[in-house]
């Protein structure tokens, strides 16, 4: 009998509150996320198209930069709809499977963008310290092939730790003080101890991000080491450019997650709001701010980006001059069918 309670209340809908504390303020919160990702999808398109439509940008380091736009466009869909549903329409409710499905994708896609974070750092290194060898290391299928590796990787980690959660009876309330299926929020809503998927997501989270944060250090050490002996300077400043957008987004992702973790587990006096605000900040700025990141710190970007809007004008224009030249064609018949018009 309890059994059956346990797996009748597991297929129960979870309620989401959005900001606790701060649900009057909901339409007025939900105007910065609504911009964010906009501009995330607006932006992260553009540097898709720019890579895909320009020749030029057919190599391993932008085919990473496509990776971190697909992984920032899959990670703000899986979240911001449902969260400015909650801020716009109060639709609070989401689907026991639902729920997981979501938080499958924030975990899983947070790990291959770190597995992503990772191989660019391997690029640039090969690059700047061994750049005779680029070519034969880096090609394009191996790329593929190390973003399809990272996929496997973070799926292969992250089914587990789901078959645990979704095992665990939730008998308490449904009320997730939340905007979406955050792990800790949810977690807590268990009936049974979870001390087994809270050791396995401790250990993952430790030996994928703490290993890849590592190695992403070591690779910029030798790439530093490598830079400083150059000897001309402007060939040091234009490495340095090179990666600095990369360092940038290593910063943002890693500084923000360990941010938005330890403000999850250790409230350090915070209120609610001030927690979920974080988390949710952490899932929508960075997937806003990597594209304007690429644009301002990659001429090439910024030229395959400026291409491409040139293209989309060309198009504008010549789909204009063509509709014009058919009204005039259109008028030039018209004075010799209809001579007597004029």
């Amino acid at each position: 009998m309890s059994t059956n309670n346990r797996s009748n209340n597991n297929s129960l809908p979870f309620l989401l509150t959005g900001i606790p504390g701060l649900e009057a303020l909901h339409m007025w919160i939900s105007i910065p996320f609504c911009f964010m990702y906009i501009m995330t999808l607006l932006g992260n398109s553009m540097v898709l198209l720019a890579v895909r439509l320009d020749k030029s940008l057919h190599e391993p380091m932008y085919y990473f930069i496509s990776m971190l736009a697909v992984i920032d466009l899959i990670f703000s869909t899986a979240v911001v709809p449902k969260m400015l549903g909650v801020f716009w329409l109060d639709s609070r409710k989401i689907g026991f499977e639902a729920c997981f499905i979501q938080m499958f994708f924030i975990h899983t896609f947070t790990a291959v963008e770190s597995g992503v974070l990772l191989a660019m750092s391997f690029d640039r290194y090969i690059a700047i310290c061994n750049p005779l060898r680029y070519a034969t290391t880096l090609t394009s299928s191996r790329t593929i092939q190390i973003g399809l590796l990272s996929l496997a990787r973070a799926a292969g980690v992250m089914t587990p730790l789901m078959c645990l959660l979704t095992s665990l009876p939730y008998c308490k309330t449904r009320v997730i003080p939340h905007s979406y299926c955050e792990h800790m929020a949810v977690v807590e809503l268990a009936c049974a101890d979870p001390s087994v998927s809270d050791l396995y997501s401790l250990v993952v989270a430790t030996l994928l991000v703490g290993t890849d944060s590592v190695f992403i250090t070591f690779s910029y050490g030798m790439i530093l080491r490598s830079v400083m002996r150059l000897p001309a300077q402007e060939a040091r400043l234009k490495a340095l450019r090179t990666c600095g957008c990369h360092v940038s987004i290593i910063l943002l992702f890693y500084v923000g997650g360990l941010l938005s973790m330890y403000l999850q587990m250790f409230s350090f006096g915070l209120a609610p709001h001030v927690q979920v605000l974080v988390a949710d900040f952490y899932l929508t700025v960075p997937p806003m701010l990597n594209p304007l990141i690429y644009g301002i710190k990659m001429k090439q970007i910024q030229e395959g980006i400026f291409k491409l809007l040139g293209k989309l004008a060309g198009l504008s224009i010549s789909q204009a001059d063509k509709n014009q030249s058919d009204v005039e064609r259109g008028r030039h018949s018209q004075k010799i069918i209809y001579p007597i018009l004029e």
